[in-house]
């Protein structure tokens, strides 16, 4: 057969096969991300029926997937809105790469490792998936919640961080030395910050050149400057999800609102075969040894980012259940990971990183949305009101002596 035939044949049935799992994962009131993820396995290399001539356009299709999850987050959002809630978030974007940069780190050490294998296993421990909590945080129906912006605040400013760590791990294990390393980390600077005033600034204007009257237009303009700001972004060595994401701020009013709506079904297409070409960059035969190093660096790891979210939600004033539902939204790790991994496996630092990395990120990504669930069952808001301290009552003042 000619190989655009066969390419439709897998491209078909892969998608039908998810459109089921989909549907399967939604009556046993589960989301469909893990389920996706079992099927890349299922699909890929050392699984049952590997998929040949279309792994390269479910490549693409995953990059785009990543893109539309972030500027769909950013469309919920104001550039102020924006502003305001990483100042507020700063401590505990500060506390995020504490808690989770240095179990990450010191696992490294333990296991005789060098200081580059500590400092690349130290950001795939740290940085969370925005990808898999975008996708999580919509089908739970929480993108209104009062912690849902403290969520993005805190992986806003992971993903900013990754603008800058990129170019640094990239020039230190390419072995460039101090001048390249500064380099790379000064064209990211100026990107991050000539994207981030473009956005605030002329956001306005920006949403003013596309017609939320003509929805072909409509579907065209913002779809194509996404992509096009999240392709330059790259190509400068910031990440594409950061640029997507503020494409997203940056647009504004009715046009934000019908976006909103015109680009959700593609969103909910491409973030499927984000998470299947996860799975489908696997072999399962690599997993058994490294399982439980990696069961046991996830545990830790995901209690730290149920710590972090905790923390952040605290110190605006949201209540315990949306405490942690913040941090329980925030362990799944996923494509700054892989991508930190891959930068590592492709310069030779430490053959067992690679399995490990993988390991780690499919335990966060499969368990991670599962556990985001627990707020929800009436067992466990039963547990916390129990747990929870009660409340005491205002000291009365004494009564003045006649």
């Amino acid at each position: 057969m000619h190989e655009t035939t066969i390419l439709l044949i897998e491209v078909g049935a892969l998608l039908f096969a998810l459109g089921m799992l989909g549907r399967l994962g939604r009556r046993f009131g589960l989301s469909p991300i893990p389920l996706y993820l079992l099927a890349g396995l299922a699909f890929g290399h050392g699984g049952f029926v590997p998929l040949s001539a279309s792994e390269e356009f479910i490549e693409i299709g995953a990059s785009i997937g990543v893109i539309l999850l972030l500027v769909m987050l950013g469309l919920e959002y104001s550039a102020g809105e924006l502003v305001g809630n990483l100042r507020a978030a700063a401590p505990a974007g500060l506390l995020d790469a504490v808690f989770n940069a240095l179990p990450g780190a010191a696992f490294a050490l333990l296991m005789g490792w060098d200081w580059q294998a500590a400092l690349v296993l130290a950001g795939i421990t740290w940085v969370s998936s925005s990808g898999v909590i975008a996708k999580v945080l919509g089908d739970l129906g929480r993108l209104g919640n009062r912690e849902t912006p403290v969520i993005l605040s805190v992986l806003v400013i992971e993903d900013l961080a990754m603008a800058f760590y990129l170019p640094l791990v990239t020039a230190v294990l390419a072995g460039v030395g101090l001048i390249g390393g500064l380099k790379s980390l000064g064209v990211a600077v100026v990107t991050v910050i000539a994207v981030l005033v473009v956005a605030i600034r002329y956001g306005r204007q920006i949403s003013a050149l596309i017609s939320a009257k003509d929805a072909e237009a409509l579907l065209l303009g913002v779809f194509g400057l996404t992509l096009f700001v999240a392709g330059v972004a790259e190509e400068l060595n910031v990440s594409a999800a950061v640029g997507a994401f503020l494409v997203g701020i940056a647009i504004s009013g009715p046009v934000a609102h019908h976006a909103t709506q015109m680009l959700s079904p593609l969103r909910d297409l491409f973030a499927a075969v984000f998470f299947v070409f996860f799975g489908l960059s696997t072999d399962p035969a690599d997993m058994p040894p490294v399982l439980l190093p990696a069961l046991g660096l996830a545990v830790v790891t995901m209690l730290t980012k149920v710590a972090t979210g905790y923390f952040a939600a605290k110190r605006v004033g949201i209540a315990v259940p949306g405490r942690l539902r913040a941090g329980l939204a925030l362990m799944p790790r996923g494509e700054f990971s892989i991508v930190i991994a891959g930068l590592a496996v492709a310069s030779g630092v430490e053959p067992g990183l690679a399995p490990l990395a993988t390991a780690y990120v499919l335990i966060t990504v499969v368990t991670g949305p599962l556990l985001a669930r627990l707020p929800d069952y009436d067992w466990f808001k039963a547990f916390i009101r129990r747990w929870k301290p009660p409340l005491r009552p205002p000291v009365q003042p004494l009564a003045a002596e006649d």
